[in-house]
């Protein structure tokens, strides 16, 4: 893999390798991937290389380098957040390793503990278990450094946030609640390299709708000739010089809660995100400084349906899969919408809060809550080429790796391969 040399060291991966799929969304963290051909169909007999039984559901995404898969469990009973490491091509469980937390801590009978998922580079992987910390080993299991002192977290629907790895740097959305930060830590120690703390706010427990919160990921860019670190937050999207963490500009525009990532594309230098639950949707000109909103927004959506996974963007247009079951392609340039569609497979439901993935020849991947996974044209005209049910509950999104996919139900991990 290539990298281009950011001030301090900070590294930006800029080459797909087709055998890692390294943290949440793939290498580039935009669900992109750089391998065509994948499969298109399956079931819960066909096309199924192994799977094996998790010891509970969970919402994270594992993550693969070479022949090692990595994945984030908890075992609620006994307290445990673990991070597990298994054989890539056969599902064999090589190592686990882990912290146990036994002190309370609020969360959604929908979001079990350890809903974030690891990364790695190669060198070290990071697993994020929320108010227990950010804890960081080596591919063999060997605890390097861990920080426990990041405080609590407390919001009613729990965290799900992952880290965010480039070069030396870990980026994190240590939130929401009030006790909101976004950290860069150093790789190699832990240390604390900067933190900009936002308001943060309600955790949902008096009642009513004064719910606040961002579950977002931040995502590195280059822009010209700097680096920015995009990031969505309640009221608005924003970025920060990644090695200093100065924030450079800002742009109003989302509603107070945020459920997924922003999303960029190069060539129109256009950042769009979404909010979530009586959302709205902002698409804004990078590069700028200070306040934005009034010189460098391109279009405000005031009201969207409600969306939980993030979306992708493709020539000149933005796909997303709502928390109903919608499919929606819009016109990157207007916000318009191009046309949305309704995704539904034999499942109990057609809830949807996985991430797209977008394959090297234009084919969107998506598995919704009732284990149907969809698979259609990244295209102007809507085009569904197959629907795949492995009949179990699927919170976590597709994973690519090596011409294989990874799902990771409630009762199992699978593999799909040809």
């Amino acid at each position: 893999m290539q990298y281009l040399l950011l001030p301090a060291v900070l590294l930006l991966p800029t080459l797909l390798t087709a055998a890692n799929w390294p943290m949440w969304r793939g290498s580039n963290g935009d669900g992109t991937c750089s391998e065509s051909g994948l499969p298109l169909t399956w079931s819960a007999t066909e096309q199924v290389l192994w799977k094996v039984p998790l010891p509970g559901g969970g919402n994270s995404t594992p993550v693969v380098w070479g022949d090692k898969l990595f994945l984030t469990q908890s075992v609620e009973k006994e307290g445990r957040r673990l991070l597990l490491c298994l054989e890539a091509g056969t599902g064999r469980k090589l190592w686990e390793a882990g912290t146990t937390y036994t002190q309370p801590e609020l969360t959604h009978k929908t979001n079990p503990y350890c809903a974030g998922s690891p990364a790695t580079d190669g060198e070290v992987v990071l697993a994020f278990f929320a108010s227990a910390g950010l804890f960081c080993y080596d591919l063999d299991g060997r605890e390097l450094w861990k920080r426990t002192d990041l405080g609590k977290l407390h919001h009613i629907w729990g965290s799900g946030t992952s880290p965010v790895l480039a070069g030396n740097h870990v980026f994190l959305n240590f939130g929401p609640g009030e006790n909101t930060v976004l950290f860069a830590f150093d790789k190699k120690t832990g240390r604390t390299l900067w933190q900009h703390k936002e308001p943060g706010g309600s955790s949902g427990e008096a009642g009513g709708k004064s719910w606040l919160g961002s579950w977002a990921d931040p995502l590195l860019r280059k822009v010209g000739g700097r680096y920015e670190l995009f990031m969505s937050w309640p009221g608005r999207v924003c970025a920060f010089d990644p090695a200093s963490g100065r924030e450079l500009w800002t742009c109003i525009g989302l509603n107070p809660l945020v459920y997924n990532s922003p999303v960029y594309e190069s060539a129109s230098e256009h950042v769009i995100a979404f909010g979530g639950y009586g959302g709205m949707g902002v698409a804004v000109k990078a590069g700028g400084e200070g306040d934005v909103t009034a010189t460098r927004r391109l279009w405000h959506l005031p009201k969207v349906s409600q969306r939980i996974g993030s979306g992708i963007v493709h020539e000149g247009h933005h796909y997303i899969l709502s928390d109903p079951g919608i499919a929606e392609c819009r016109d990157l340039k207007t916000g318009d919408l191009v046309w949305n569609e309704r995704l539904k497979g034999p499942g109990p439901t057609g809830q949807n809060w996985s991430s797209l993935v977008l394959s090297a020849d234009g084919l969107c991947y998506a598995v919704n809550q009732g284990g149907d996974a969809f698979v259609f044209r990244a295209s102007p005209k809507f085009e569904l080429l197959a629907t795949n049910s492995i009949g179990e509950k699927v919170i976590g999104s597709v994973a690519v790796c090596d011409g294989r996919l990874f799902l990771r139900s409630y009762q199992h991990l699978w593999c799909i391969g040809k």
